[in-house]
Parts: structure tokens; C-alpha cells; sequence
């Protein structure tokens, strides 16, 4: 058995994920997910598919990148 680096649990068929040459041990998806899935630089879900890449950050969708965009000009502005 192998336990879950996120949630602890026991489970005989854990998952292992390797990422950056790191070896993580997971006992389903969703943990998975929430220890290795950015997160989206507007809203803070996490990007479990391509998400968008715009300026070095990661957004879910292009609402997100364009509200981010957005913030980012009224700031500019003041």
C-alpha cells in the first residue's frame, strides 16, 4: 500500500505521478490535481487542461486572461 501525499490515505492502487523528475504518490486524480495543477493567476482554479499562457501566467480561459488584462490597464491608469 502507498499513501497519498495530499489527503494520506492508504490505498493499494495509488497512482504515481512523475513530475520534474519527482516522484508523487497519489491515491486518485483529484489529489493529483491539487498538488500538481496550477492554479489560474485570476481566478485561483485550478488548470487541470492547456489553459491560456499570457505574460508568464497561467489564467483557465480567455475571460480570465482578458479580465486580468483588463485590471492590469485600470491599474496603469491611476
Amino acid at each position: 500500500m502507498a499513501t497519498c501525499e495530499v489527503c494520506g490515505n492508504d490505498y493499494e492502487n495509488a497512482i504515481t505521478v512523475t513530475k520534474d523528475g519527482k516522484e508523487h504518490v497519489f491515491d486518485c486524480f483529484e489529489c493529483a490535481i491539487h498538488a500538481l495543477a496550477p492554479a489560474c493567476a485570476h481566478c485561483g482554479c485550478r488548470v487541470i487542461g492547456h489553459g491560456v499562457s499570457e505574460g508568464g501566467a497561467i489564467y483557465c480561459c480567455d475571460a480570465c486572461t482578458r479580465h486580468e488584462a483588463s485590471s492590469h490597464q485600470h491599474a496603469g491608469s491611476r
